[in-house]
């Protein structure tokens, strides 16, 4: 009698787990109340950070990290897998067990690769879950020191006089690529585009004078601006910047409704059980209301959104369209411009 009782327990336990999934309980609450299979407890919780350190990738995880173990009571550990404007960490989050302990901080490259790149490692809506758009912040064309530009109106005299002049962005396809390369066919801008492999290496190269100008997200290049390190110029958002506020727009620089905001969201496999993925984007929701997190992301430009998994779906499809399209007429390829 008494194996009779246990195993209508577990057949109990059983049955409510399977349905709390489909209701789409978070994974918390359907673990504490199957009894069992907890999330998370078995592991440290990776954070991939799909660009190398130094970087407004490498930042982002590394802001986030922390207040989410606070918040799970479990460790999360940031690996940096960079290359290929984010393709290659991306492609090692989608090969790791969709079991909840791995998960990608992406930047706006990965709305550019699918038209940009001839074949991807993995498929954009298959095997990725969104799990929340963490943010949105302007880009900042900054010039070096020592390459005589001191405003926007100078740099754009000389461009269209038939000076030339280079910059650098943290990859072919990047969103700072793409942007200015729109400016620079709107204008008739004669620009030559230098890609780096992150945004550590582009600002050491910007800060040493090896390129003239440089493009980056606001949490990238503020630091430098308020060092004295860099000289900004413009920034790419349709408002200006209360991180910047003397920082003209681009629209507002003669270039009416120009806008290109940088952003940076968490991905998961995309076999990731939803009742995980939803616990998960709960987590990091909570964390972004945090009063230390918030500030800190704030402070560098980043206006934060937050919201849920089909939140981050829709924006990261409607950026897929907009750049996709973008990069297809103007045939930017991996090879150049």
């Amino acid at each position: 009698m008494l194996d009779l009782v246990k195993m209508a327990k577990r057949a109990t336990q059983k049955a409510l787990f399977g349905a709390l999934l489909l209701l789409g309980v978070s994974g918390l609450t359907v673990a504490q109340t199957a009894g069992s299979g907890a999330w998370p407890t078995q592991k440290p919780i990776r954070f991939i950070a799909v660009f190398p350190p130094g970087g407004s990738v490498d930042q982002v995880a590394r802001i986030l990290a922390p207040a989410l173990q606070a918040e799970l009571k479990q460790n999360v550990i940031v690996e940096n897998i960079g290359g290929a404007s984010g393709v290659i960490g991306t492609a090692a989050m989608t090969r790791s067990d969709p079991d909840g302990y791995t998960f990608a901080v992406v930047f706006d490259t990965h709305g550019v690769n699918p038209s940009l790149k001839d074949k991807l490692p993995y498929d954009t809506i298959k095997d990725i879950a969104p799990v929340i758009l963490v943010g949105t912040s302007p880009m900042v064309l900054v010039a070096s020191k020592n390459s005589g530009i001191t405003s926007f109106k100078q740099l754009a005299e000389m461009s269209k006089a038939g000076k030339p002049f280079s910059y650098g962005s943290i990859g072919i396809g990047s969103l700072g690529h793409l942007a200015m390369a729109r400016l620079a066919k709107q204008a008739g801008f004669d620009w030559n585009h230098i890609p780096y492999r992150g945004g550590g290496p582009l600002m050491q190269d910007a800060l040493g004078g090896q390129v003239q100008l440089a493009v980056g997200s606001e949490f990238l290049v503020k630091p430098h601006i308020d060092s004295g390190s860099v000289i900004p110029l413009v920034i790419t958002t349709a408002k200006r910047s209360p991180a910047l506020p003397n920082v003209p727009t681009i629209a507002e620089s003669g270039f009416p409704g120009f806008s290109a905001p940088a952003w940076w969201a968490v991905l998961a496999p995309g076999k990731t059980p939803p009742a995980i993925v939803d616990a998960m984007n709960k987590a990091l929701n909570t964390a972004l209301k945090s009063p230390a997190l918030s500030e800190k992301l704030k402070s560098q430009g980043i206006e934060i959104v937050g919201g849920t998994p089909e939140t981050a779906r829709e924006f990261i499809g409607k950026q897929i369209g907009i750049w996709g399209k973008f990069v297809i007429e103007n045939n930017i390829k991996e090879t150049g411009q």
